[in-house]
């Protein structure tokens, strides 16, 4: 009986890294099969007759895969879409509105401080609060309709001077001018098919019918204290 099959120690371990090497020839031998392949060898006599060559394995194209969780929880984070839930493609049918907004709250913030000059001291804070509320309608629509479009919105900017007239008639010209901004932001909000362009709008129109109603309150005791 072959004596080979009894002892181990003599096979020539050599065959085992030219098989492996023709199946990964990019990877390292098994461990420790170099180390046992120097050892001295049994005559080539008593060795079994080589194996036949395998053919190499094909190679698989290569798959992406994410560096570690992180990557993957990143890959799938909403903002990721192209067109996502929020300020996406159904909020871009609105985008005209947004611009003619802007304007006009930019428009209106300049009537109100041109109002500024000529109120009694009483009445100049309450403006100047409307004013900035109206800076800040500019400035979030303007945000709105960079996310929509990935663009900045530059407004218009008249230079020329605005001339109010008197006092109790200019305000109720503002108080008419901020009730039409309530009511065509809700319209809006009712049309617009984005939530969160939806919500925007009608935060602006309860802000703006909150703005008619201070401008009344300072009509009302203005009327009285004529």
């Amino acid at each position: 009986m072959d004596q080979t099959l009894h002892h181990p120690e003599v096979y020539d371990f050599r065959q085992y890294d030219r098989v492996w090497q023709r199946v990964a020839p990019n990877l390292e031998p098994f461990p420790g099969m170099m180390t046992r392949a120097e050892s001295p060898a049994a005559p080539a006599a008593s060795l079994p007759s080589a194996s036949p060559a395998i053919p190499a394995a094909p190679e698989t194209p290569a798959v992406p895969v994410p560096a570690g969780p992180q990557a993957w929880q990143e890959a799938q984070l909403p903002g990721a879409d192209r067109n996502p839930c929020c300020m996406g493609t159904a909020a871009a049918e609105m985008l005209d509105v947004l611009t003619g907004y802007i304007e006009a709250a930019l428009s209106d913030r300049r009537y109100i401080l041109a109002l500024v000059r000529q109120a009694p001291s009483w009445a100049r804070q309450t403006l100047r609060d409307i004013a900035a509320d109206l800076q800040s309608q500019a400035r979030s629509l303007a945000a709105a309709h960079y996310l929509i479009t990935g663009q900045c919105y530059h407004p218009s900017v008249s230079t020329e001077r605005i001339y109010t007239g008197r006092w109790c008639p200019a305000l109720r010209e503002r108080y008419h001018a901020a009730a039409c901004a309530g009511l065509n932001y809700a319209r809006s909000a009712g049309d617009v098919v984005d939530p969160c362009l939806a919500k925007l709008l009608e935060d602006y129109s309860k802000q703006s019918y909150a703005h008619a109603e201070k401008l009344m309150e300072l009509l009302q005791r203005s009327l009285r204290n004529g």
